[in-house]
């Protein structure tokens, strides 16, 4: 009776390896594609920021880009003549509705 809790399961490993295999590709199309999708569509929206484009910080800082500066940094109008200078790894894409 206690040789039962000893004994190993039997057969061979082919389906334990394509479980296995089946949990990576779960993984890599859930959890690493999306996030590679992401980064690459952010990378691409820092690269084409030009006048008028509505931005967010990463700190909450919501307003619109005035002057491109450079190849690292951009003008944003924040209101009541304020100007910010950023980073544009610092910036997201706005999807506030536009106010008329």
């Amino acid at each position: 009776m206690h040789n039962f809790l000893l004994q190993a399961p039997v057969g061979n490993g082919a389906g334990q390896i394509a479980m296995i295999l089946g949990m990576i590709a779960i993984f890599y199309f859930f959890i690493i594609r999306p996030g590679q999708k992401r980064a690459k569509e952010a990378r691409k929206f820092r690269e084409s920021l030009a006048k008028g484009d509505k931005v967010v910080s990463n700190g909450g800082i919501h307003g619109k880009v005035v002057e491109v500066l450079g190849d690292n940094t951009v003008m944003v109008d924040v209101g009541s003549k304020t100007n910010l200078k950023i980073e544009r790894e610092a910036l997201n894409q706005s999807f506030a509705p536009e106010r008329k």
